[in-house]
C-alpha cells in the first residue's frame, strides 16, 4: 500500500522526461515507424547501432527527397486533358454573309470618283493600262480640274538596290516620253510615308503590282471613309436583293428578328442570322443533315462592285459564336457564284482551368484593355480593342475598321497629316506583338469552335438552269453566275467537350505522400504524429533548460549573501532536523528555500548529466527526499 501511494504521490498529470536519451529510447521501443527499435536493441553492438542509424537517416533523406519532387509538381499545376464525346441537341450558331459589294456612300462619291481617275492614271503610267469601266459622276471641268491635284502619298517604283534611300519615281515622271520598265525582279511598287518632322520615313512596298495597287487604294478608301457623316448608315432594304431565299429546318426565315445587319468597309453589306437572341429564340437542331440547316440561296451579280477594292466575286462567310463580332478577315471563306456550296460543321467546346493552372480569361475582366465591341470576350476582340485604344493614343484617331473609342475620330490626312506613317508603323508592332496586346489578351477559358467541312457542285445545273432562274427572274437574273446557295448544318449530333483538370489535387497529393511514407518506413498517418510528438518533445525540453539556466543566472546563489533563510512553513520540520544525527549541510537548507520555486510539474526531470551531481537540482531532489523519509518515520 505505501509503495502505491509513494507512485501515485510521484505521478502527476503531465510527466515528463528526465534526460534526451530518455526520451529517445522511449520513442524507439514504442513508436510504429520501422526500424527504429534497432536503434535501441543493437545498442551493445556499436557496428549495428552505427549501420542502422546510417540507414535510418539515408532513408529519411531519400523519403523527403521524394517529398520534395512531389511538392514540386504539385505547384507547377500541371493539367490533365479529358476528352468527352457527348450527344444532345444542338445549338446552331451564328451565321455572317456578306456581298463583297462595299457601298458607295452619296455623302463621299465625289471623292470615290476622284479615286478612281487617280488609280486610272497611275495604272497607266505603270502598266500602260487603259481603264475604261469606271464611270464619271462628276462634270468635265471639274475632273480636269482636280486632275491637277493628285491624291497625296502616290504609288512609286522604287528599286531594290536603294535600300531605304529610295529615289521617288513620281506619276507624271512616266509620261514624259520616258517610261521606267516595271520588272518584277528590279523593282518594287510602293508609298512614301513620313513622320511630322520629316526625318523618319519609309517606303510601303510590296512585290505584286496588284498587291500594291490594292493596298494604297485601301488606305485611300480609308482615308475618305472618315468623312461620311454618322448618319450615313446603310439600310437594310437591299436584303432582299441579295438574299432571295432563307429556310432554316424547312421553315422560311425572312423575318427581321431572324437576322441583324452591318456595313463592312471592304465586304460591304453583311447579314447576321441568328446572333443576339435570347436562349429561347436561339436557333437548334436536333437531327443531322442539309434539311435541318439553314440554306440561303444569293444573289452573287458584280454590276456595282468596286473593282479596285475587291477583286473577287461570289459572298463572304463566317461561323461564329451566338455574341461574338464577325471578323471577316479572320476565319471568313468566299464561296463562288454559280456553285452549291454546303457546309458541315462540328462543334467543339475547350473549357481550361483559370488561376494558377492556365493563363486564361472568364470574361475579360481581368485583363486592363477595354472591349470596344459590345460583345462576349473573345482574344481577337480583345486584340483589336488594344490596337485601337494604341492607335487612338499615338496616333490622334482611330482606324476606321474597328469600333470607334469615346472621344475620338476617323483618321482622315486633311486633319491628321501622318496618320499613315503611324498607323503602318503601329500595325507592324502589334504584327510582332512588340506594343504587347497578345500578351496582354489572354485566351478565354471556356471556348466554342466550329470545324467545317465543305463540299461543293454545279447549281443550278444545265437541266435545271433555264427553269430555276425563270423562277428567279422577278430579280432579273439571266447567268448562273449571279446565284449562288449556301447550306449549313451539323453533320453528327455528337459533339466533342475538351477539359482540363488538375493531375496533382491536394487528395493525390496526400495519397502519393502517404504511398512514399510507407513505402521508405512502412508506417501510417499516427506514426507523422509520433514524429511531430517527438519534436514537441525535444522542443519542451530544450525550452526547460535553458530557462532553468536563465533562472540560474538571474538568481544569486545563497553562499553569496551568507544568510540562512528560515521559511515559515518549514519552521518545524528545521527544529526537528536540528536534532537530527545526520544533520543536512547548511547549502542543503538553503535548497530548501528554492524548493518551493521551481516548476512542481518536473520533480522526475534528471538534469546530472547536464549540471553533475553537484548541481541544484540534485541537493533539491536528496533533501526533498530525506525530508519526507524523517516525516514518515516520525509518524
Amino acid at each position: 500500500m505505501a509503495a502505491e501511494e509513494v507512485k501515485r504521490e510521484k505521478e502527476g498529470l503531465i510527466e515528463f522526461y528526465s534526460s534526451y536519451r530518455e526520451l529517445f529510447e522511449f520513442f524507439c521501443n514504442n513508436t510504429t515507424i520501422h526500424g527504429a527499435i534497432r536503434l535501441v536493441c543493437s545498442r551493445n553492438n556499436r557496428m549495428k547501432t552505427a549501420f542502422w542509424l546510417v540507414l535510418f537517416l539515408v532513408t529519411f533523406g531519400l523519403m523527403y527527397w521524394q517529398f520534395g519532387l512531389l511538392f514540386g509538381q504539385y505547384f507547377s499545376y500541371p493539367v490533365s486533358i479529358n476528352v468527352n464525346v457527348n450527344s444532345d441537341r444542338l445549338l446552331f450558331p451564328s451565321v455572317t454573309v456578306c456581298t463583297l459589294n462595299p457601298y458607295r456612300y452619296h455623302s463621299i462619291l465625289s471623292d470615290l470618283d476622284r479615286l478612281d481617275r487617280d488609280t486610272q492614271q497611275l495604272l497607266f503610267s505603270l502598266y500602260q493600262y487603259n481603264v475604261t469601266g469606271v464611270q464619271g459622276r462628276v462634270p468635265t471641268n471639274r475632273r480636269r480640274r482636280e486632275a491637277k491635284e493628285p491624291l497625296p502619298f502616290p504609288l512609286e517604283k522604287v528599286p531594290h538596290e536603294e535600300g531605304s534611300h529610295r529615289v521617288l519615281r513620281s506619276l507624271d515622271s512616266g509620261t514624259d516620253g520616258y517610261t521606267m520598265p516595271v520588272n518584277r525582279q528590279n523593282w518594287n511598287i510602293g508609298f512614301k510615308l513620313c513622320n511630322k518632322s520629316g526625318d523618319d520615313c519609309f517606303y510601303q512596298t510590296y512585290s505584286s503590282g496588284v498587291d500594291a495597287v490594292q493596298e494604297w487604294y485601301r488606305f485611300q478608301y480609308i482615308n475618305i471613309l472618315a468623312r461620311v457623316p454618322k448618319d450615313g448608315n446603310v439600310t437594310t432594304e437591299e436584303l432582299e436583293n441579295f438574299i432571295l431565299a432563307c429556310r432554316f429546318n424547312e421553315e422560311h426565315c425572312m423575318q427581321a428578328g431572324n437576322y441583324s445587319h452591318f456595313h463592312h468597309p471592304i465586304y460591304g453589306n453583311c447579314y447576321t442570322f441568328n446572333h443576339n437572341r435570347s436562349d429561347s429564340d436561339t436557333w437548334s437542331s436536333t437531327m443531322p443533315g442539309i434539311k435541318n440547316g439553314l440554306t440561303l440561296v444569293l444573289r452573287t451579280e458584280q454590276h456595282d462592285y468596286i473593282p479596285l477594292l475587291s477583286s473577287v466575286a461570289g459572298a463572304r462567310v463566317l461561323v461564329h459564336g451566338h455574341n461574338e463580332p464577325a471578323f471577316m478577315d479572320d476565319s471568313g471563306f468566299n464561296i463562288q457564284p454559280g456553285v452549291e456550296t454546303s457546309i458541315g460543321m462540328r462543334k467543339g467546346t475547350i473549357s481550361r482551368l483559370g488561376g494558377d493552372y492556365s493563363d486564361c480569361s472568364e470574361d475579360g475582366s481581368d485583363i486592363d484593355v477595354k472591349n470596344l465591341f459590345n460583345s462576349d470576350y473573345t482574344q481577337q476582340v480583345c486584340v483589336r480593342s488594344c490596337f485601337q485604344a494604341e492607335m487612338v493614343k499615338r496616333c490622334g484617331c482611330a482606324y476606321a475598321f474597328y469600333p470607334l473609342p469615346e472621344g475620338a475620330e476617323l483618321c482622315d490626312y486633311d486633319i491628321h497629316k501622318t496618320w499613315g506613317h503611324c498607323y503602318y508603323r503601329l500595325r507592324n508592332e502589334f504584327n510582332t506583338d512588340v506594343l504587347g496586346c497578345f500578351t496582354k489578351c489572354r485566351k478565354p477559358c471556356l471556348l466554342t469552335d466550329y470545324q467545317l467541312n465543305a463540299g461543293y457542285s454545279r447549281w443550278p445545273t444545265k437541266v435545271s438552269e433555264d427553269w430555276v432562274l425563270h423562277t428567279l427572274s422577278q430579280s432579273n437574273l439571266t447567268k448562273r453566275d449571279g446565284v449562288a446557295k449556301l447550306n449549313f448544318y451539323f453533320q453528327e449530333m455528337n459533339y466533342k467537350t475538351i477539359q482540363e483538370s488538375p493531375t496533382i489535387n491536394m487528395v493525390t497529393l496526400l495519397s502519393l505522400l502517404g504511398s512514399q511514407w510507407s513505402l521508405w518506413f512502412g508506417s501510417s498517418v499516427l506514426s507523422v504524429v509520433e514524429m511531430g510528438e517527438l519534436v514537441f518533445d525535444v522542443a519542451a525540453i530544450s525550452l526547460i533548460v535553458f530557462l532553468h539556466r536563465y533562472r540560474n543566472r538571474k538568481t544569486p546563489s545563497v553562499e553569496e549573501t551568507g544568510r540562512d533563510p528560515t521559511p515559515v512553513s518549514f519552521a518545524a520540520t528545521e527544529r526537528r532536523s536540528s536534532h537530527n544525527p545526520h544533520n543536512i549541510p547548511a547549502q542543503n537548507q538553503v535548497s530548501v528555500v528554492a524548493d518551493i520555486t521551481p516548476p512542481p510539474a518536473y520533480e522526475t526531470l534528471d538534469l546530472r548529466s547536464l549540471g553533475g551531481e553537484s548541481s541544484r537540482s540534485s541537493s533539491i531532489r536528496s533533501h526533498v527526499s530525506q525530508r519526507r523519509n524523517s516525516n514518515w518515520r516520525g509518524e
